[in-house]
Formats: C-alpha cells, sequence, structure tokens
C-alpha cells in the first residue's frame, strides 16, 4: 500500500516522499528496513531537538526541526498504512477530534471561566478516556514507562496528589529529601552498593516531587542547571588554557579555584 502522489499542499509532498522511500523496490534500503522500534528513539531524538532550538529561541532551527519530528509522525503513519492499521489522515482525524472533545468551552457549549478551570475540565476529560481505554483503575494508570524519568517521577507525584496523596506543602518534602540524603550516607557507609543505587533513585525522585510541590518544572531546571555547569565550566577551561596551565594539566585545586572566580564574575556582572 503507498499514499497517492500529490503535490498540491506540502504535506502531499512530503507523504509521496514517504511512500516513494519506503517502497520494498525502488525506495531507500535503509528506510524500507525499519520498524516502529527501530524508528521510536529517533522520535523521541527529534522531540528534544524541538525543545534545544525553543530554549536557544532560535526560530530558524526551530523550522527545520519541528520538520524533522512532522517526519517522523509521517514515517510511523506510513508504516502503519502499510500494514493497514491507519494512515496519516487518521491520525490528524483523530488529533482534531480529541482537540474538539477536549475544549467544549470553545467547540461546545461548556464553561471554563478561567486557565485553572479549563485544566481540571481538561484532566477530567483525560480520565474519562483513559478509563475507556484502559482497564487498570489505578490512578497512576497509562503514564507512558519510555518518558524520561524525572519527567514520569514528576507525572506519577501529580496523579498521585490528586487523589490526596501529597505532602502538605514543601517543607515536608524538604524534611523527606534530608531522610533520604541520611539514608543514602548510610548505604555509602556500609559499601552496600544495590541500596546505594535505591537511595540515588529515592533522592532524585524526592527532587522531583519537591520541584512540583514548588511549581517548578524539574526537566526545565535541570536544563537550566546544566547549561549552567557547562558555561562555567568552560569558562574555567578558556582561562586555565590562557594561563598555560589546561585542565589536562591542572590540580583539582586549581580547577576549583578557578570555577569560583567564575562564579563570583558571574554575581558581579548580573
Amino acid at each position: 500500500m503507498t499514499a497517492p502522489a500529490s503535490d498540491d499542499r506540502p504535506i502531499d509532498r512530503l507523504l509521496a516522499i514517504m511512500a516513494r522511500l519506503r517502497d520494498p523496490q525502488t525506495g531507500c534500503p535503509w528506510d524500507v528496513e525499519q520498524d516502529f522500534a527501530s524508528i521510536a528513539p529517533y522520535t523521541i531524538e527529534e522531540a528534544y531537538e524541538v525543545a534545544d532550538a525553543i530554549a536557544r529561541s532560535d526560530m530558524n532551527d526551530l523550522r527545520s526541526e519541528l520538520g524533522d519530528l512532522l517526519f517522523q509522525v509521517v514515517f510511523h503513519s506510513q508504516m502503519a498504512h502499510e500494514a493497514g492499521q491507519f494512515s496519516f489522515d487518521d491520525v490528524v482525524e483523530a488529533i482534531a477530534e480529541k482537540m474538539e472533545r477536549r475544549h467544549p468551552h470553545v467547540f461546545a457549549d461548556g464553561d471554563a471561566r478561567d486557565a485553572q478551570a479549563q485544566t481540571l475540565a481538561w484532566e477530567a476529560q483525560k480520565a474519562e478516556e483513559r478509563a475507556a481505554r484502559n482497564p487498570d483503575p489505578s490512578a497512576l494508570a497509562d503514564i507512558p514507562l519510555a518518558l524520561p524519568a524525572l519527567l514520569r517521577a514528576l507525572k506519577l507525584t501529580k496523579r498521585a496528589a490528586r487523589v490526596g496523596f501529597d505532602w502538605p506543602d514543601a517543607a515536608r518534602v524538604l524534611d523527606k529529601f534530608e531522610e533520604e540524603a541520611r539514608e543514602l550516607r548510610e548505604a555509602i557507609a556500609a559499601d552496600d552498593t544495590a541500596n546505594i543505587k535505591e537511595e540515588v533513585g529515592d533522592l532524585l525522585f524526592v527532587c522531583a516531587n519537591l520541584a512540583r510541590k514548588l511549581d517548578v518544572d524539574p526537566e526545565e531546571a535541570l536544563r537550566e542547571a546544566n547549561a549552567k555547569f557547562e558555561r562555567r565550566f568552560r569558562s574555567v577551561e578558556a582561562r586555565l588554557d590562557a594561563a598555560g596551565n589546561p585542565v589536562t594539566k591542572a590540580s583539582l585545586d586549581e580547577m576549583e579555584a578557578e570555577w569560583g572566580r567564575v562564579k563570583a564574575d558571574e554575581r558581579a556582572s548580573g
């Protein structure tokens, strides 16, 4: 099965290109060999590259990365079309129908007076849809296992909080953080490798929960921390190189001293 070739719209051209790439006789051997599982990592990677372009406020790159992400949707849709499951048009129709269903205050006679009310209505609608397609009655049902672990921790704690399983405030979560930190210290002191891994996981999970209580996106916060570390470390490298003492030869004390000067300069300038 191949999609009809048409250049009437850009999307029709892209669909035709994808169908040709997947043609068993005349297509690209690499594209023909792929399946849903082999393409999934590329789909995830492209989504992150979209987020990266947004973080850098690079609109030209964002346009390109959105095209790459769209191509992933087209790729999966073409493989499903070949298997007789669904087509790209079915994907578009499904999301259009879902958006109208989840926004009755816009497309029907529902009422959502503000963003918070709309969010509650959205979550209620999503819960109904999950219950209809998934017999699992748990409040945690349907949270994808393939999500990044930090993001999945955030979603798990959000779902649990909706049914009342939540700390009353951030201070209590900080108490839990300190408890988990003590347990990690004990595991390290005992040289208990398996328990160390478990306690590190517990500590990261509490961090995600603390971020939620403080209304902070943990993924965004960690991305910013990563960027800050990279910026400062590159500055340390540049300064040591300029002094004729590259990081490959500098001592830890020398690197830490330069790190402190970089931080001080940032505070003074910002």
